[in-house]
């Protein structure tokens, strides 16, 4: 299992206690293929079609969008290391698939400014055709038109597999919460200045992302559209109420289109 990595921010001169951020996929110590939405509720068949399980090396656990027949949408703290993936299309339960593909790294692309940059926590993987229907299809990117919208309160869907709280049994059925996005000031105040590339979400109740959730999908109420990919939580935990973090989508949008065409105008 790779090493906890803890992106520590500069402190800024801010009044409340700066968190360290994590990745949900190093959350608790992994050492199992596992992931969780804390306090969410279970997915009936078909409602998230966009949404893949990707395990890698056979050793860790992620989440990723369908973008397009032969693309995968994740976070780059996932892929890194990785020397193969197999992708479950089609799972509520998460082993459960409707059918996988497993490829190699040389079908991996990580964004280049990633880790050195916050906020291009972000990969694409390379598939083989999938043909679309009722349990396997594609969400939506926003378009180019709506590359400088922050979404600031709106409201947005994420969907992984696992527990229902930190520390409990993981089970296997597909988990979705529903979490508001907040201005990154508002974000700022908890972990110190995050750039426009970074979208957070309010934590209320105990809802939020949690570990193995990484580099899976956050997509508009209205519209449906993919706006975030899982990134970072708090160190404190999953329940801590502290903002849950995300790749911007709008901010990769150019990235997106150069390393695999799929683009809205």
């Amino acid at each position: 299992m790779k090493v906890i990595i803890l992106l520590v921010l500069a402190l800024a001169a801010v009044s409340a206690e700066i968190l360290e951020m994590e990745h949900p996929k190093d959350f608790g110590k992994i050492s199992k293929v596992e992931g969780r939405i804390t306090n969410g509720y279970p997915a009936y068949e078909g409602k998230a079609p966009y949404t893949v399980g990707l395990s890698f090396n056979n050793a860790w656990w992620c989440g990723g969008s369908i973008i397009a027949h032969d693309w995968i949408l994740t976070a780059a703290h996932c892929t890194n290391g990785g020397d193969t993936v197999t992708i479950f299309y089609g799972a509520t339960w998460r082993t459960n698939a409707q059918f996988t593909h497993t490829v190699g790294r040389g079908e991996f692309r990580q964004n280049p400014n990633w880790p050195n940059q916050n906020g291009n926590d972000i990969a694409l993987i390379h598939t083989p055709h999938v043909d679309f229907w009722s349990m396997v299809n594609k969400v939506e990117l926003p378009s180019f038109n709506d590359r400088y919208n922050m979404y600031d309160g709106w409201w947005a869907v994420a969907c992984g597999w696992g527990g229902t709280y930190d520390g409990s049994p993981l089970p296997d059925w597909l988990q979705c919460v529903d979490l508001q996005i907040i201005s990154n000031g508002q974000c700022s105040q908890t972990y110190g200045h995050q750039p426009d590339g970074i979208l957070c979400v309010s934590t209320p109740n105990g809802k939020s992302t949690c570990g193995g959730d990484s580099g899976g999908p956050l997509v508009l109420h209205d519209g449906g559209r993919l706006v975030g990919v899982t990134s970072f939580g708090s160190s404190a935990g999953c329940q801590s109420g502290a903002p849950a973090g995300f790749t911007r989508v709008t901010n990769q949008l150019d990235w997106i289109r150069d390393n695999s065409g799929v683009a809205y105008y």
